[in-house]
């Protein structure tokens, strides 16, 4: 029985690279996948539930290397990070595909589409390096549809990315097996996982995948690795918005990794196969925010509404605001280093002597201007 682990060392031809993460079944007739916790069987000519990872001929690959949706530059306070470099910009891009079946699913033009053909913007990871460099951002973001789907061209890319200085952003629902965490995360040096809910009912219900493995990312970034990573949490009303539920999941946060860690509360709006569900009140999300900061989280936030209070840090230690935050745009900041310049606690994270100036732009970007 054949078992691949790390992708095998070839070139793409015609969007197609051999991939890594699967096995042969004793019989030799079908391959599993052993990237995320589906474990698709697949027979030759099969795709995987994300659709991008194909059994041509026995062998899998990935079927979206060096293609994208586009290229955008944001506010890295948009993937939400809120302690990673405040005020940097971020070169995001995805593929197509993604390993779970989200009914609320905002970018679902991207991360459901099968007509890989209309990714029409071809980029090496050395151009995407040298776009990250050219426009002075700070990082790459992989996001859009989940990058866990795309890893070894995620990783390809991250590597390009370390080697001209640029940091590497990981946007994903955490939905990946044991064996792949290590070479899919060891070049990322942030993350922003994306906790759904806190229970298996809803995972299975409404985004057709389970919780546990994502939660054993979780655990797992905190213990084994070095990424700054921070949590988002779509509430969406009488779903996962309960007072028990949202008390629960910050106790669990706090006891499994700790109080420093970020956790953004973000406003469902209706979307994909959910229209049926009104936006999130704005009273909600304080709800929220309230229930994690009682919990003993010490960074709680409200996302995708306008709330200058409750999107700004506030020191843990003596309560004054470090950095102000008016959507995207950062105002007051109170840092020295990663110390509050009132009273000298170390605030978590990540950060330059002075905030970024990019403020709240969205640039998109022609990746074909860097091809070689």
């Amino acid at each position: 029985m054949r078992k691949v682990i790390d992708p095998p060392a070839a070139d793409a031809a015609d969007n197609l690279m051999p991939a890594g993460w699967w096995h042969e079944t004793d019989d030799g007739t079908r391959l599993i996948c052993d990237l995320c916790p589906r474990e698709c069987s697949l027979k030759p000519g099969d795709r995987g539930f994300c659709f991008v990872r194909q059994n041509i001929s026995g062998e899998m690959f990935l079927t979206t290397w060096g293609r994208s949706t586009g290229f955008c530059i944001d506010p890295i306070e948009k993937k939400p990070l809120n302690h990673f470099y405040p005020g940097t910009s971020v070169l995001s891009f995805g593929t197509a595909g993604c390993n779970l079946g989200c009914k609320f699913c905002q970018n679902w033009d991207i991360s459901k589409s099968r007509e890989v053909e209309r990714l029409s913007e071809p980029a090496t990871p050395e151009a995407i390096a040298r776009a990250a460099v050219s426009y002075q951002c700070r990082s790459v973001a992989y996001t859009y549809n989940d990058p866990i789907v795309w890893a070894e061209y995620a990783i390809a890319t991250a590597r390009a990315c370390r080697e001209v200085n640029v940091k590497n952003v990981a946007v994903t629902a955490g939905y990946i097996c044991p064996d792949a965490r290590e070479a899919f995360f060891q070049f990322m040096d942030a993350a922003n996982v994306d906790l759904k809910a806190f229970s298996e009912d809803f995972y299975e219900k409404i985004t057709y995948s389970k919780l546990q493995p994502v939660l054993d990312t979780l655990r797992w970034l905190k213990q084994e690795s070095s990424v700054w990573f921070e949590i988002t949490n779509l509430i969406i009303p009488d779903l996962n918005d309960s007072t028990d539920e949202l008390r629960r999941m910050s106790d669990w946060i706090l006891e499994a990794v700790g109080p420093d860690v970020p956790l953004h509360f973000s406003a469902f709006h209706p979307d994909f196969r959910m229209m049926d569900r009104p936006r999130t009140p704005h009273e909600t999300l304080v709800r929220a925010r309230t229930i994690a900061r009682q919990q003993g989280l010490n960074y709680a936030y409200v996302g995708n509404v306008s709330d200058v209070m409750n999107q700004s840090t506030w020191c843990p230690g003596c309560g004054e605001m470090i950095i102000q935050r008016d959507g995207y745009q950062i105002g007051l900041y109170r840092l020295n280093g990663d110390k509050c310049q009132s009273c000298g606690t170390s605030i978590a994270g990540h950060f330059d002597s002075a905030p970024g100036q990019w403020g709240s732009r969205r640039l998109p970007v022609q990746i074909r201007n860097f091809a070689t």
